[in-house]
């Protein structure tokens, strides 16, 4: 099995990864074979990618042309014609001693586990609520970049369609008057994003969130929001 490349600890164990197929371990990473099986379309074999932040991507490999990357496993699964879509926990599955096992039987999903946990109870900040540090949109006209606060829904409501506008311009804020003429924020001023734990936090546990029932959305049809929500009921 190859070492943790860059020296960092490993995320997971020697085992862990026991037996487990097409292990590559990176800096903060460590990606394996994965795969889900369609009765109709055979399986669709792909790459896991298992961040420390509890992310996970899959990479599919389903066909030499598949372009079809950075994919969450529920999309994976969908995109692989999967018949009873919707717990991706135990279609989608990794080879192990040859054997197909799903994630669900595996410590794979140990740091997506601990992220759902933290999004449930401990991301919170002083005043007990859901934690978010502010975040940066770079104006498409101008080219500066403008604060996002997102202390409450509505604010969190207003960044993630701002996000999901490919030409966003100073023009479209509607709470503040801001406009492509005025100055952009001093990088003294931008360092000092709203986390609880350190003024100057440049990303922790404590404001980087990754999914909540503030900053998803029941009426959103974006991947992200439906994702959450439908993972959140599994």
């Amino acid at each position: 099995m190859a070492a943790t490349n860059g020296g960092g600890p490993a995320l997971f164990s020697e085992e862990e990864l026991l037996d487990v197929s097409g292990v590559r371990r990176g800096e903060n990473f460590v990606e394996v074979t994965c795969g889900c099986t369609s009765h109709r379309y055979g399986d669709a074999v792909g790459r896991l990618r298992v961040y420390a932040s509890g992310d996970l991507e899959v990479s599919c490999e389903c066909t030499p042309g598949c372009r079809e990357d950075k994919l969450t496993p529920s999309a994976f699964e969908k995109h692989s014609g999967r018949e009873t879509a919707g717990k991706w926990r135990n279609t989608v599955w990794v080879m192990v001693q040859g054997e197909k096992v799903p994630l669900s039987k595996t410590a794979l999903l140990k740091y997506y586990s601990q992220l759902h946990k933290s999004a449930n109870g401990s991301h919170k900040g002083r005043n007990g609520r859901l934690s978010h540090r502010d975040e940066f949109v770079h104006c498409t006209q101008c080219g500066k970049e403008r604060r996002f606060r997102l202390r409450s829904k509505e604010e969190c409501r207003i960044y993630h369609d701002v996000l999901a506008k490919p030409n966003w311009t100073c023009a479209d804020l509607t709470t503040d008057r801001v406009t492509c003429g005025d100055e952009e924020e001093r990088a003294s001023r931008k360092v000092l994003r709203g986390c609880s734990r350190s003024t100057s936090c440049t990303g922790c546990v404590k404001c980087v969130c990754f999914g909540c029932e503030i900053c998803r959305f029941t009426d959103c049809c974006c991947q992200t929001c439906v994702d959450f929500y439908h993972n959140s009921k599994e």
